[in-house]
């Protein structure tokens, strides 16, 4: 490119310029030079002049095809995924090679017998809004039939891609750019195994060609003068795009035209141009002579994509495809007394140029809104102010405008004064949402659905990406949270598949809604379906409404021919535009998973909700494993320890070992400690592909019946895994210590390894409690109580320094050996080799993180917990008050010291000091990675094990950040280099984000498996023939419902099944007299009406009874808590025990008296 910023003409000719070689024989190659001006800001004009080269050898496109099908020596890989075959790219160099290549190809509507096959070009918005419809696939069965006919599988014959489209998409975006080339890329495969000599590659499913408009000679435009005109262009480049698209579609069908007419070739070809664009397809009516015979264009037809569809689907009854077609429209016309159809419901977005000049006067602020994640009408945008970055709420549809979470916004700020004081003030300030009062000890209100209880609280913004959640406006340093509005869309994130179900309502709830009546039972999801369902004019679709699993996605009005097949099902849906008429955005279909409520189903919604990968490895990630036959063998480098007795302790089934331990005595009468870890970097080399998947993985993720691997299963479950009795690669860390637990030296080395068992921990527990006089001559007994004495001492002194025990409420289930279904829950029983191992991995990961950041103090891979503010444990402190616990949280020695003491006070009852070590937990923040060079050294403590520094070492088979902490160790002892990627700060911070967001999206899969085999057990299996059915339960009061004119409830935590839900108290009326609520006591009572005496009582920490059991309507179950005890809450009817009593006796007694008349009778 040449810029000339004089703005003088150019020397350059209009003309190509013909180039020659030696034997003065004209190349096919040419120039084309394009001159634009501009004018800067400046008022400067600048000029500009790219050179093209042109070509007269493109021919008519380019495909991939397998080596051996381009006519050369078949070129493939042999790797332990099998054979890959190389795919080169063919160039077709004649138009009967082009009509080989379609009649060749088992697509659309050709069967053998028809007269008509189609070839479609497609523009720039077909690639970026109807991908679905072109990645259609649809295999009706075995092309290699003796009937010679053809399956109907994609949409044309031929689809082309034109370069300037290509290459527009990826600057519009890369999502679906990389959906793009992976469709070109599909069309190599073959319909038939056999292959074909012949350059088309035989027999395919579909044909995907590649057209280089830009350097073809036969597809070039000539420059509008208007483009030229200084005062600015009437024909801007997407016009000129457009003129380059339809040249390609005219290039096509004159070739293919001319190719029928003149040798009269059957079947004959239709040529289509699919654009979306209604300017563009009228320009390529007129662009074209008409057909004498139908009236039409001669060379090519212009449909949208819907027109295209529509036709198919009159040509093949049994297509439904309509459903995938992007719309961009909000739908019929249709009679409306309010007129809904007329207005808007958001103000317009911002004019594009207006944006800029509003984002460069710091008028409005750029930021990727996030929605909180618990509502769609809550949220924030990131902003930079300087160096630092600050989080804006956004509250209210209106505000939001129509954003999305993950779309590049503009936002305006509001005044000062409409700025959120407080953190509890509106909005919510993290990810968390509205569940934030749940996850920080329930002081918000009372979760209103039961399910698996939470770890720890949401992460906030400032634990997650260092953003500032408050900024100070004014001298005395008052701090408030900023609030605005979204004015403008930068950038859309529509490319995501959104998953779950439509909501329709029938003909009883319709008339409800209608007539205003039990309005009250109608679920929010009808309420909404009743008012936008509409049927569309042409009788065959309609109008409904898809709700989304996850609720940060608000609903998404689909066009479906299926409606009837839908209800019930989970679908996949995807967004395509967002009108300001519509009140919410419009979308497609994709695809169905499944029936909503079976397991497997909603096992893939989990997946899909949470964005875990779970696509099989690909061959380029299998082509990094070693070979088949590979073989462990001492190598230079490494320091041979295979004489060690080292063995490794796991729960049952386990089979990826990551850790394995040793301890033998020294002859000093000192102990040597050793921790090997799988050298998982030794196989996973840094940029290779294998190490891109893992990095993108970032963990692998365990689901109750199932586990989706980080690295493929030849690493995880064998070459990686320190399994007994064989040799395997390690990374071992070793201490000299003393037996009272002193540590003399540590060193790192690269080693290998051999394992004498592979240890349970109940088989470990076994030989900690086996006598001392039965250890003598047992090498396995000796080393594991060696290691469980020093480990007794350094935990006691990681207590004394401040490191806190708390607890979770995990359980696990017993599933059935077919099926897979839950049949039983049980609570986790830890043992002492549990507390072994967890100590020694501690204290591995506690002297690698001094040492890669000894070495790399601003590279190093950490993990942080920061300390929890002590709002997020207020509401905890004053409900632990009610039992005569002092919590105190100033540090983590004496919150550890305070729930040490609350466990004496509450004795009586072991669970409750569990239970407030559970509620500590969860009014924490989790842990997160970062990169050590982003913040200061004070920030990289972690509050819960009382460590300056922190990291993850010991996991590397199913933790991204172990892979890369291993590379730091190695660089820093000098075994390895460093990879230049670990070298970036910028790299790293984007590493370790991706890590965070990939460790929690993996523990809330996890949860919400749990969830889900939680209902399944308590609905008594996916068919009603296994699982616990309903239970009656023991049950520990979490919070306290003490809002005035609030519904009566309360919420509980049943220990046996680790569930939490909302108690509702659905005989006592909030308007009651006699309910009494108590804020200060967290208490809820009912008195009589009489006397006032309290007739019953619930407290925070009360045990109490209850019933859960899973109700369902319609598609949706959900699982319900009902109190049983006491039972005058439950039922206030019951106005005493004594009335209880007396009832039950009364019943006794008259059924005696009736028995004693009958036997007297007889």
């Amino acid at each position: 490119m040449m810029d000339q910023d004089d703005g003088r003409g150019s020397d350059y000719d209009d003309d190509d310029e013909e180039v020659m070689n030696e034997e003065n024989q004209p190349f096919s190659l040419h120039t084309l030079p394009t001159r634009r001006f501009y004018l800067t800001r400046r008022g400067k004009i600048l000029q500009t002049t790219t050179e093209r080269y042109l070509r007269d050898d493109l021919g008519y496109g380019t495909m991939l095809v397998p080596s051996s099908s381009a006519g050369g020596k078949k070129k493939s890989k042999d790797t332990i995924a099998g054979t890959i075959t190389q795919l080169i790219p063919w160039t077709i160099d004649d138009v009967s090679s082009l009509r080989s290549v379609m009649v060749s190809t088992s697509s659309s509507m050709y069967d053998g017998t028809s007269n008509k096959i189609r070839l479609a070009v497609v523009d720039t918005n077909v690639l970026l809004h109807h991908m679905d419809v072109l990645e259609y696939l649809r295999d009706n069965g075995d092309d290699n039939t003796d009937d010679g006919k053809f399956k109907h599988y994609a949409i044309a014959n031929a689809i082309v891609i034109p370069q300037t489209a290509l290459e527009e998409c990826r600057h519009r975006s890369l999502v679906m750019y990389r959906r793009a080339t992976d469709l070109v890329r599909s069309s190599s495969s073959s319909a038939d195994d056999k292959g074909s000599s012949n350059n088309s590659g035989g027999k395919r499913k579909r044909c995907v060609i590649v057209f280089a408009d830009l350097h073809h000679v036969d597809t070039q435009i000539k420059s509008s003068k208007d483009t030229n005109d200084v005062d600015g262009s009437s024909v801007t480049i997407n016009d000129e795009n457009d003129t380059r698209l339809r040249k390609v579609a005219l290039y096509y069908g004159r070739a293919l035209y001319n190719n029928s007419h003149n040798r009269a070739q059957q079947p004959s070809v239709e040529v289509v141009f699919l654009s979306d664009d209604v300017k563009c397809r009228h320009l390529a009516l007129e662009e074209q002579p008409e057909d004498e015979d139908d009236g039409g264009p001669l060379y090519y037809k212009t449909r949208s994509m819907r027109e295209h569809v529509t036709l198919l689907q009159k040509e093949d009854s049994t297509l439904n495809l309509l459903d995938m077609v992007a719309q961009f429209n909000s739908g019929p016309v249709v009679d409306n007394k309010d007129n809904e159809s007329a207005q808007n419901y958001y103000p317009p977005h911002i004019a594009s140029s207006t944006l800029s000049h509003g984002l460069q006067t710091n008028r409005y602020y750029q930021g990727i809104y996030r929605s909180n994640r618990d509502s769609s009408t809550e949220g924030y945008v990131t902003i930079r102010q300087g160096e630092d970055r600050v989080a804006v709420v956004i509250s209210g549809s209106r505000d939001i405008n129509r954003a999305v979470d993950g779309d590049i916004v503009a936002v305006e700020l509001f005044s000062v004064e409409r700025w959120l004081q407080g953190e509890n003030e509106g909005g919510n300030n993290n990810s968390g949402g509205k569940n934030e009062g749940k996850t920080k000890g329930n002081e918000g209100g009372v979760e209103a659905k039961a399910g698996i209880a939470a770890d720890t609280a949401e992460p906030t913004l400032r634990d997650i990406d260092n953003i500032a959640e408050e900024v100070p406006v004014d001298d005395e340093g008052q701090l408030r949270r900023p609030t605005g509005k979204v004015v403008g869309i930068i950038r859309r994130n529509f490319h995501k598949n959104y998953c779950g179900s439509i909501c329709t309502i029938d003909a009883t709830s319709a008339a409800k809604e209608k007539d205003g009546n039990d309005a009250a039972e109608l679920h929010p999801h009808d309420v909404i379906a009743a008012k936008h369902e509409r049927e569309y004019p042409d009788g065959i679709t309609s109008t409904v409404v898809f709700f989304s699993i996850d609720e940060r996605v608000p609903p998404i009005l689909l066009r479906t021919t299926q409606r009837e097949r839908l209800v019930g099902m989970r679908i996949l849906v995807s967004m395509d535009s967002w009108p300001a008429d519509s009140e919410y955005p419009l979308g497609h279909y994709v695809k169905t998973l499944g029936v909503a409520g079976t397991k497997d189903t909603e096992t893939q919604v989990i997946l899909q909700e949470f964005r875990i990968p779970c696509e099989p490895f690909p061959a380029k990630v299998l082509a990094c494993l070693p070979p088949a036959d590979y073989k462990i063998e001492l190598e230079p480098g490494r320091v041979d320890l295979r004489h060690l007795p080292v063995l490794s302790i796991d729960p049952p089934g386990c089979k990826d070992i990551d850790d394995a331990l040793h301890c033998i005595e020294l002859p000093n009468g000192n102990w040597q400690v050793g921790v090997h870890i799988a050298d998982v970097t030794h196989y996973v080399e840094g940029g290779t592909a294998i190490d891109l998947e893992a990095a993108n993985r970032s963990t692998s993720t365990y689901l109750v019946n199932k586990r989706l691997d980080m690295l493929p299963s030849l690493l995880t479950t064998d070459l990686c895994s320190l399994k007994g009795n064989v040799d395997r690669f390690a990374f071992s860390v070793l201490w000299e210590v003393t037996p009272d637990a002193t540590i003399v030296d540590a060193e790192f080395k690269k080693s290998i390894i051999h394992s004498i068992a592979a240890l349970t921990y109940q088989q470990a527990q076994s030989l900690i409690d086996k006598p001392d006089k039965d250890c003598k001559d047992d090498i396995q007994a000796g080393a594991v109580k060696r290691l469980a004495s020093l480990a007794r001492k350094f935990r006691a002194r990681r207590i004394e320094a401040g490191a806190l025990t708390l607890a979770s409420p995990e359980v696990k289930f017993v599933l059935d050996s077919e099926s897979l279904n839950p049949t039983d829950v049980q609570a986790y029983t830890l043992y002492e080799a549990n507390a072994l191992v967890e100590e020694f991995m501690l204290l591995a990961n506690v002297t690698v993180s001094k040492k890669i950041l000894r070495h790399y103090p601003t590279l190093s891979i950490l993990r942080r917990h920061p300390a929890p503010n002590r709002s997020m444990f207020d509401g905890l402190i004053q409900k632990a008050k009610t039992r005569g616990v002092s919590i105190c949280i100033d540090d983590s020695k004496k919150l550890a010291d305070s729930l040490n003491d609350a466990g004496k006070i509450l004795s009586e009852d072991p669970y409750l000091d569990q239970l407030l070590r559970i509620l500590s937990t969860r009014c924490m923040s989790p842990a997160q990675y970062f990169c050590s060079g982003e913040y200061q050294a004070k920030d990289w403590h972690h509050y819960g094990l009382a460590a300056p520094v922190y990291t993850h070492f010991t996991s590397p088979i199913r933790r991204y950040a172990d892979v890369c902490v291993h590379r730091l160790l190695a660089a820093a002892i000098g075994v390895a280099p460093l990879p230049v990627f670990l070298s970036s700060k910028s790299h790293l911070h984007d590493l370790a984000a991706n890590m965070n967001r990939r460790h929690r999206a993996a523990q809330l899969a996890g949860r919400a498996s749990v969830q889900l085999h939680t209902l399944i057990f308590f609905a008594g299996g996916e068919d009603g023939g296994e699982g616990g059915g309903a239970k009656e339960e023991d049950a520990y009061v979490l919070n306290v419902e003490t809002s005035p004119n609030s519904e009566p409830s309360f919420s509980v935590m049943v220990p046996r099944y680790g569930i939490e839900g909302k108690v509702r108290l659905t005989k006592i009326s909030g308007k009651d007299e006699c309910l009494v609520r108590d804020p200060e006591k967290h208490r809820l009572g009912y008195k009589d009406a009489k006397t006032g005496k309290m007739l019953a009582s619930v407290t925070v920490f009360d045990k109490v009874r209850v019933k859960i059991w899973v109700k369902s309507s319609r598609d949706r179950k959900e699982l319900v808590v009902d109190l049983l005890e006491p039972k005058i809450l439950a039922d206030p009817t019951l106005q005493s025990e004594g009335d209880i009593k007396e009832k039950k006796t009364g019943a006794s007694s008259a059924s005696k008296k009736k028995k004693k008349k009958q036997k007297t009778k007889q």
